[in-house]
């Protein structure tokens, strides 16, 4: 029977069309997630805005509905359905911008609609840039030198006092959207416009910038026992200053010494708990390569694209088992469905390396701008498992069909 028998109608939000910066790793983690909540007994409500995915097929969900993913349209679902619960967590930066819309609107308060899994509270603080940078002060927890700023103006005052160069990140967005490294104030001027433009609330982090560093990720699960382990850890490598999505990435880390993957991986299970989220967590650490010093550069209070890749990596299906606890489970109850004999408070552990390639469109956009940087460019990927990171990398390379089958590059290329 379920934890939460309170609950008999779940919504769950999709996370729209597949673009550039979110791609079909969101339709896995939501269809995971309908098929837990309905073996549990719930009647699952879906909306979502992509025909084309297995998420909208209508054995995912007891009703599915392809609508707009705007707040009128969820409203309109919610007054037609009454939902006892909705599960936002699961539908990438779509879903929880939609959450916070929803719950600012007062319908779900008018409608009885209770936040499933991580609330608003949770996704605000670790999604607005001042209400994050307060909490990681709090916690003792570095971050670089920055400035919340809601105008230009305001960048170019902050860039006279740190100089250059800095990175932008605004608030509230997808895949680092309207984000960038900035080098002068040709370029801070239009990426700081763009990225105040792009953000729902009109916000931009403007910080030091700390391209280079190795970036490394946590991928981190907490129930409401306060129960925390890390899932996996991946290494970039690519440095930071390109987006994670447009990184090679490799599971374990092959760089970082034991005590640095233990310095980092206390300060993630310190963070997803001061947090409070419910679920699964994504903490995004940024290491100087020739110290034990290193920066959070950001948190994701939700199933994220890396939460796939981690999931596949390991046997430990993240999106399943947050749906799972949105609904009251703890990781102490809920058996593997993989493995069937471990419980999910048991830390995956591997003897294999994994590694993801990003595939880009330029196939299909020959005139886009190739120069990769903290705005996600990438489609989709590619992961290969390998008994050592050699292999693993080389696989990865053959299975993205550039007609290469090492890393020496191909001259017939002409690249602008």
């Amino acid at each position: 029977m379920p934890k939460r028998t309170d609950i008999q109608k779940i919504l769950v939000i999709g996370s729209g069309p597949i673009i550039i910066g979110q791609a079909a790793e969101f339709d896995y983690a939501g269809t995971q997630a309908c098929q837990a909540l309905m073996e549990e007994g719930y009647e699952v409500i879906l909306i979502n805005s992509n025909p084309a995915t297995i998420m909208t097929d209508e054995s995912v969900a007891d009703r599915v509905y392809i609508e707009p993913l705007t707040l009128e349209f969820v409203s309109r679902v919610i007054r037609q359905e009454q939902p006892d619960g909705i599960l936002a967590t699961l539908g990438g930066q779509t879903g929880l911008n939609l959450a916070v819309e929803l719950s600012e609107s007062g319908i779900l308060d008018e409608y009885g609609v209770e936040l499933l899994g991580t609330n608003l509270n949770a996704i605000q603080k670790a999604e607005d840039r001042e209400l994050f940078r307060a909490l990681m002060n709090e916690l003792n927890e570095p971050v670089p030198p920055s400035e919340i700023v809601q105008t230009l103006e305001g960048a170019f005052k902050f860039v006279e006092e740190i100089g250059y160069p800095v990175i932008v990140r605004p608030a509230y967005t997808l895949g680092g959207t309207g984000g960038g490294l900035v080098h002068n104030d040709e370029e801070l001027k239009e990426i700081v416009s763009g990225g105040l433009h792009q953000s729902p609330v009109n916000q931009c982090l403007i910080e030091r910038s700390i391209a280079g560093f190795k970036e490394v990720e946590y991928e981190v699960m907490r129930d409401a026992n306060d129960q925390a382990i890390v899932v996996c850890n991946m290494e970039n490598i690519d440095p930071v200053g390109i987006h994670t999505g447009d990184s090679i990435v490799v599971a374990p880390s092959q760089t970082l010494t034991d005590r640095e993957y233990q310095i980092l991986r206390n300060s993630s299970l310190k963070i997803i708990r001061a947090l409070g989220i419910q679920g699964g967590c994504n903490v995004q650490f940024a290491l100087d390569p020739y110290s034990e010093n290193y920066f959070i550069i950001e948190v994701n209070p939700r199933v994220s694209r890396s939460s796939a890749l981690a999931s596949k990596a390991t046997g430990y299906p993240i999106a399943k088992l947050s749906a799972k606890i949105a609904v009251g489970y703890h990781l102490d109850e809920c058996k593997n469905p993989i493995t069937h004999t471990t419980y999910a408070s048991f830390e995956p552990a591997l003897d294999y390396v994994v590694t993801k390639i990003p595939r880009w469109p330029f196939d299909k956009f020959d005139a886009a701008n190739r120069k990769l940087g903290t705005q996600m460019k990438a489609t989709g990927e590619v992961m290969a498992i390998g008994r050592n990171l050699p292999e693993s990398l080389l696989k990865a390379i053959r299975s993205t069909e550039v007609d290469l089958h090492h890393l020496r590059f191909n001259k017939k290329w002409n690249f602008p």
